[in-house]
Formats: C-alpha cells, structure tokens, sequence
C-alpha cells in the first residue's frame, strides 16, 4: 500500500515510525516546515497537501496535523477515494461532523480515527471480560500537568480557534472514548469546564468534570493542572467486580494483570502499545474489504461528547446523532 502522512510533528513520527514496521510504503510526506521534511530525503516532499494528493495519488493518507485542520483535510482526500487514518479529533466544529460521515458515505475509501487506546491489550483483555456482565458505572480519570512552556511549544495549542477546546478536546478525549467504548453511549451530561492554572497562558479550559447520563452512567474528571503526570485510568464497577483500566494492565478488585510487556510502545508512553495494532488492522480491512471498526461514525462519538460538554455549561445537555 502506498501512504503518505501529513504532518511531521511529534505524532506523525509515531505514525512513520509504526509505518516502517508494517510493510507499507511511504511514498510522501508533507509539512508546512520545510526543516521537519528534511529528515525524509528519500520520499517525496511537500508544503501543500492537496498538490501532494493530487501529484503523488496515494492509496492511503494519515493526517497528524493541528486539530483545526482535519476536517478539510478528511474530506478532500475523502473525495479523492484516498483511504484515510486521522489522529483524533476528527473535528473541533459541530458542522464538520455531518460533513466529514457526508464524504465518507460518498467515497470509495475507507476513514478510520486513531483512537489507538481501544487496540491496548489491556482494553481489548477489559472489552471481553465485561461481556454478558452487569455493569452499575464508570468513571474516568485524567490527572496531568501541562504548563506555559508546553502551549508555547505551538501557536495552536490552547487556542479555541485552532485547538477547539483544551484538556477535554486533547488529552481526556481518549479516556472519554474509552468510557462510552466499554459501557455505551449516554444520552445527555452535565458538564463543568474551568481554566483552573493557566488563565494567563490559555483561553480554553484545563481542568473539566462530566456526569454522563445513559443505559449506564459514566463521570469523568480531567485536568491539566496537576503537580505532576498520573497514570489515566477508567474504572468500572460490575455487579461483582471492579476493574482499573490503564494502559499498562489492568487491576480487577486487588489482583494487577500486567500488560505493559506484551506489545510494543510507539512514541511517548501515555500513547499506549495501540497505535501499532490500530494501523496494521486499518491496512488489513482497506486490503480485504473489512470495514474498519473506528470509522467516522464511532470517531465522532468522542467528539460529540467534548462539543456536547463545551455547550453545557452547567445545565443538562442532550446528546443526539446530530449536534
């Protein structure tokens, strides 16, 4: 397969670093700095992505950009038939949501998201284990620390316009995914955001709380304003048991099975050992006609989730298929 990846960043060397070991073929990369694309001689080199998509015509496309950006870039290359794989979030806009699963309806290609935590051992071993069981709550939690000098590092961070949110949108919306992922989707929250540390240095929030109402309940509490980086853990209560999901292993009641050790990690260790399980089964369902199980339509729950939380303020949200 021949794939290209747009930005160079810290996440797209992650995804160029899984894609080395997969047996694609890089053919293409694109950045808007020209000092990033240098480390990549012996492919082709572009600052504009859609002369890249039509030049280079690749099967299938990663965008690792700035979350402003993916939208468009989703349904350009959507309407190209070039299969794509996004980095979270799929969008930052209400509106780009129906349009982005508009594209996809239309397209020949397949778009997968890259919430890489669902292809962890350690969810996959928590997902099957919680079959056929009662399950009385959940709740998530996202302890971490990010200060000036980690906003400052780029202009788009921490910024409405160009990020579409702060911890909620970046960090917690992996945790969030993971709730709905194992105990289903609610149907309304309530939701508290707040700029706790960092009032001078961001306009979005760093510390949020959601109470999620649905066939199961779910709470999460995030926050960016922490003294230091906890592990992210999602806990969920059975009739029986109590599980403590992180990405290293798993705890049920007071027994820890270890999982840390059983993949590979790519890239900073919060990324978890997904990201490399994620891409090989993405390029296995466009090879053999799968349907990828992370398409637009499970990618945009999480997203919906973090826009239904921004317009709460307080006050019970519905959430529906349509923002």
């Amino acid at each position: 397969m021949r794939v290209a990846v747009i930005g160079a960043g810290v996440i797209g060397k992650t995804h160029i670093k899984v894609l080395s070991q997969t047996g694609e073929e890089l053919v293409a990369v694109c950045d808007v700095d020209k000092e990033k694309l240098s480390a990549y001689p012996d492919v082709a080199r572009y600052e504009n992505y859609l002369t890249m998509l039509d030049e280079v015509r690749p099967d299938a496309v990663h965008i690792c950009t700035p979350h402003y950006l993916h939208a468009e870039m989703v349904i350009n290359a959507l309407r190209r038939n070039i299969h794509v794989l996004c980095e979270k979030p799929l969008c930052i806009k209400e509106e780009d949501v129906d349009r982005i699963l508009e594209a996809e309806k239309n397209s020949a290609a397949q778009l997968g998201v890259c919430f890489q935590h669902r292809f962890d051992l350690s969810t996959i071993w928590v997902k099957r284990y919680l079959q056929g069981k009662e399950i009385v709550g959940a709740h998530g939690m996202l302890s971490w620390h990010r200060d000036k000098t980690y906003y400052d590092q780029a202009k788009w961070r921490g910024t409405r316009a160009f990020e579409g949110g702060g911890v909620l949108v970046n960090q917690a919306i992996h945790t969030l995914d993971l709730l709905q992922y194992l105990v289903g989707m609610p149907q309304d929250l309530v939701a508290w955001c707040a700029n706790v540390s960092l009032q001078n240095v961001i306009e979005v929030e760093d510390t949020a709380t959601l109470v999620c109402h649905g066939k199961t309940d779910f709470s999460l509490s995030a926050t960016n304003a922490a003294a230091a980086d906890f592990p992210a853990e999602v806990t969920v209560k059975t009739k029986d048991d109590v599980l403590r999901l992180r990405y290293d292993g798993v705890f049920v009641n007071d027994t820890y099975y270890d999982r840390k050790n059983m993949d590979t990690a790519f890239g900073k260790a919060v990324y978890g050992n997904g990201h490399a399980a994620l891409i090989r089964d993405f390029y296995d369902c466009v090879g053999t006609g799968r349907k990828f199980s992370i398409d637009g339509a499970e990618g945009a729950k999480a997203v919906r989730l973090v826009l239904a939380a921004y317009r709460s303020n307080g006050t019970k949200v519905r959430i529906t298929d349509k923002i």
